[in-house]
């Protein structure tokens, strides 16, 4: 039995997960999904690794399952907890000294942003619309709810400083890139992913929320990278 441990996005909480969490449970696993102090100005990617490695405990098999924003965080925790796979999803993937702020420009995000939506017939000009972008096909309680209950309130603070790693940890790293992600398009995530990992990512359908939209077909890759 592994024990996943479920690093959220930016704006965002543990009931991101709510829908794989069974899925991994239900095939015997152990699930942590703690809330990052995404609202909070004083908390550093540093404290949010914090949160993380708090939840953990004395757990051990660790399989760390990060996404988006998320990316920053989980390298600190592998960096500081043994970790047996780390699995990046539609997620940021920091170089050292580089600033969440900055990655934005030095992976040139705005580019392949506006050229996915040229591609998909959308206005790449329009305001942002999280329910075109992120949620398009996640079922449609789900993104209701999600509408309800609104994002949280997601601080600047930790895309100021400079990632505090020098170099990535010593530890298997896998990248999940969905299909039809709006907003880290697949050709942008494969780019990055050779890039600053030197790795093929292995793709899904799906889009940006993608354990919303198919948390089925993604515990199964995930089982299917931990018999790897």
């Amino acid at each position: 039995m592994a024990t996943y441990v479920l690093i959220h996005g930016a704006a965002s909480d543990s009931w991101y997960w709510h829908r794989l969490i069974p899925e991994l449970q239900a095939r015997g696993h152990d699930v942590v999904a703690p809330d990052l102090p995404c609202d909070d100005d004083s908390a550093t990617f540093t404290d949010y690794a914090d949160t993380v490695v708090s939840a953990i405990g004395d757990r051990r098999e660790l399989i760390v399952v990060a996404q988006s924003m998320g990316g920053f965080t989980a390298p600190l925790v592998c960096d500081r907890v043994p970790v047996d796979l780390l699995v990046l999803v539609n997620a940021m993937v920091p170089a050292p000294g580089e600033s969440g702020g900055e990655w934005w420009q030095n992976t040139g995000h705005a580019e392949a942003f506006q050229k996915k939506a040229l591609e998909d017939g959308r206005d790449p000009a329009a305001d942002f619309d999280p329910e075109v972008v992120f949620f398009h096909d996640v079922p449609k309680d789900v993104t209701a709810h999600a509408m309800d209950v609104g994002a949280k309130t997601q601080s600047a603070k930790p895309f100021e400083a400079p990632w505090p790693l020098a170099a990535w940890p010593n530890v298997p790293t896998k990248l999940i890139a969905a299909r039809d992600d709006r907003f880290f398009p697949a050709p942008f995530q494969r780019r990055i992913a050779k890039e600053r990992l030197g790795i093929d990512p292995i793709e899904i359908d799906g889009g940006h929320l993608v354990a919303l939209s198919r948390p089925h077909e993604l515990a199964n890759l995930l089982e299917d990278l931990l018999a790897i």
